[in-house]
Order: structure tokens, then C-alpha cells, then sequence
């Protein structure tokens, strides 16, 4: 077994300590990564917050860059020293349509996540990149382009893939208008790709004060969601609008605002989402989801990514301090993302 040392909450509601454990020894299709950079996502947050008496240790993160510290003996992509990174699904059956197809994401057996997941091999829980060395197999890997920082680009392995898969699916491009709910870890990186896709570019917020950062960001207009005379001026005008938003809201005024045939496209997760019939079905409007993205995808988004220069804007930070920005986080104190300097628990 290989020893390693992360950053783990051991009980719920507990502080977060440095905890020593073992990763597997290298399989033969596994390489071994040094992780340098973790992002820290809203599902580290809600992971921290759901976790019960009796459960596993959680070690979070599923965005991290790193370096090949080891390889396994039928491993053909990556040598030594290779700059890698890693995102938030870590293997799939690899046999059902959705793997066949390059879409893992959906894998009919789950896919297994890089945590709080199932090795589907020892059946051991998956435990994540809050830690010095990460262990995957070299399929759900991938190289990190040398043009990208690596603290930025952390976070596009989860953030940056869940954005871009819904932009290229619903083909946004020049000639359009799209609008992106919320200004947040995803809602600033689907600014990026959409407009480096060649898209105008509109924010909707709920916080007036963002505008001069949205701005900053390239974006073409702020429309302030809270203020109805400005949402209705949007009625018919959008072609495609990414709702990047967590927290359970009504989707109808997004629906109205989009063109005839536009799509809606939500990346948050409440438990339902219910929109008003007419919003909906007046100029055949799509109200749509997304989640994550597979490996060709993943690729491709690194390889765009390294053309245009796109990496997340981040607020780095000592690992050590991991408990204080997932506070932070939760007060919607950052911009726009962190990420976790895991060399400094060496």
C-alpha cells in the first residue's frame, strides 16, 4: 500500500485534521499522482455538511493537477514527471452506451467518483485529492497542457468541464446570445467558454454588485434578476441561457427570456424544478440539464482551454486552511474559486 496524507473530517461537525492513510498499490493501467493543486467545489461543502456518525473518513476533492510520481506496469500515456490532471469521475463500467459513447458521465452502473465513491475492484471507498498522492487508473487521466497555470486550471476538471459540456452539446457560437444565471465558480468559467465559443454574452445576478466584476470577465450586459422591469425587457431574446445557480429556484422567467427554440440548460441540482406550463411550452422552449462531462469531452475542454488561455480565477490557499475557506464558501465569500496548495502538507 502506498501512504499518503490528507485533509480529512473524521466525525460530522468536526474540525479538519491532516490524516495519514494508505492508497492502493499501483494496478497495473494505474498511474500515481503527486497532487499540487485541489479546487474546492461546492460538493466538498455539501459532502462536509451530509456526513454522519459512523461513516468513512471524508477526504474531499475532485478537481486537482498534480505530477506522475509512479507508474503501473501496463501503463502506455504517461511517464514519470508528467504534468497531469484529474476530474471528478474516476472510472465507469466501460461497457454500457453511455461509456461506448464517451459519455462515462452517465455510465449505467454509476461511475465512480474520485470520492465518496466504490473502488469497483476492492470495493473500498474513494477517498480525494485533499491529499499529498492520488492513485487512478491512467484512463481518467489526463495530460495538462503546459500553456495553462496549474492552480487555474484545477478547478477546469470540474467546473470548467461541467460548463463547456452543455455549451458544445447545444452548439453555442458566433451569431448568438447567451446568458449565464449566476457569477459563481462555474457561472464565471461559462463566461469564458462561451464567449472565446464566439457568443455575446449576458450575466444574470442576484447581486447589483457584481457588475463590475462580470464586466471584467468580458461579459456583454448585467441584468439584475431581482429587478422585474429588467427581466421582462428579456422576454424572446436569448438563444441559449446556462443556470449555473445551486439553490432551488423558478426557472419561468430564464424560460421567458429565451428566443423560439431556445433551450435552458440548469446545472444545479434542487430536488425538483418546477416551471410554469406556459413559460415552458410558448415558442417551444427546452428546458434541459447537464452534468459533468466524459473523457473525450474533458479532453477536448483542456485542449480549448489551452487555445484561449481560459483558467479559473482563484484565491489560493495552505491545505492546512481548508476548514476556513469551506466556511468562506459557504458565506459566498470568494472569487471565484479556491484552490488548495496540497504541497504544503509535506
Amino acid at each position: 500500500m502506498r501512504k499518503t496524507t490528507g485533509m480529512a473530517l473524521l466525525n460530522p461537525g468536526g474540525e479538519w485534521q491532516r490524516w495519514s492513510f494508505e492508497r492502493r498499490d499501483l494496478r497495473p493501467d494505474d498511474i500515481a499522482v503527486r497532487v499540487t493543486w485541489c479546487g474546492v467545489c461546492h460538493t466538498d461543502l455539501h459532502a462536509a455538511q451530509a456526513l454522519t456518525e459512523g461513516a468513512a473518513p471524508l477526504v474531499p476533492g475532485h478537481e486537482f493537477v498534480g505530477e506522475v510520481a509512479a507508474i503501473g506496469t501496463a501503463v502506455t500515456r504517461f511517464a514519470v514527471g508528467d504534468q497531469v490532471a484529474v476530474g471528478n469521475i474516476v472510472d465507469s463500467c466501460g461497457t454500457c452506451a453511455a461509456c461506448r459513447a464517451g459519455q462515462e458521465q452517465f455510465c449505467a452502473e454509476f461511475p465512480t467518483l474520485t470520492y465518496n465513491g466504490k473502488d469497483r475492484i476492492d470495493g473500498q471507498p474513494t477517498l480525494g485529492g485533499y491529499a499529498q498522492e492520488y492513485v487512478v487508473r491512467e484512463a481518467f487521466a489526463y495530460h495538462l497542457p503546459a500553456e495553462l497555470d496549474p492552480a487555474g486550471a484545477a478547478p477546469l476538471m470540474c467546473a470548467g468541464v461541467t460548463t463547456y459540456e452543455p455549451l458544445r452539446r447545444w452548439n453555442v457560437g458566433p451569431g448568438q446570445l447567451v446568458g449565464v444565471v449566476g457569477l459563481g465558480g462555474l457561472g464565471h468559467l461559462a463566461v469564458k467558454f462561451a464567449k472565446a465559443l464566439g457568443a455575446r454574452v449576458a450575466v444574470f445576478t442576484t447581486s447589483p454588485g457584481k457588475e463590475s466584476a462580470a464586466l471584467a470577465l468580458g461579459v456583454d450586459e448585467v441584468i439584475v434578476s431581482g429587478d422585474a422591469a429588467a427581466m421582462a425587457a428579456q422576454a424572446d431574446r436569448f438563444d441559449f441561457i446556462l443556470d449555473t445557480a445551486s439553490a432551488k429556484h423558478d426557472p419561468s422567467p430564464y424560460l421567458r427570456a429565451l428566443r423560439m427554440d431556445g433551450s435552458l440548460c440548469m446545472l444545479g441540482i434542487p430536488d425538483r424544478y418546477e416551471p410554469e406550463a406556459m413559460a415552458l411550452m410558448y415558442g417551444y422552449k427546452r428546458l434541459v440539464a447537464s452534468g459533468s462531462g466524459g473523457r473525450p469531452r474533458t479532453r477536448e475542454m483542456l485542449e480549448f482551454a489551452a487555445r484561449h488561455g481560459i483558467v479559473a480565477d482563484v484565491e489560493r490557499v495552505p491545505a492546512g486552511q481548508v476548514g476556513a475557506a469551506l466556511e468562506r464558501l459557504e458565506r459566498n465569500d470568494v472569487r471565484w474559486r479556491f484552490v488548495l496548495d496540497l504541497t504544503d502538507l509535506g
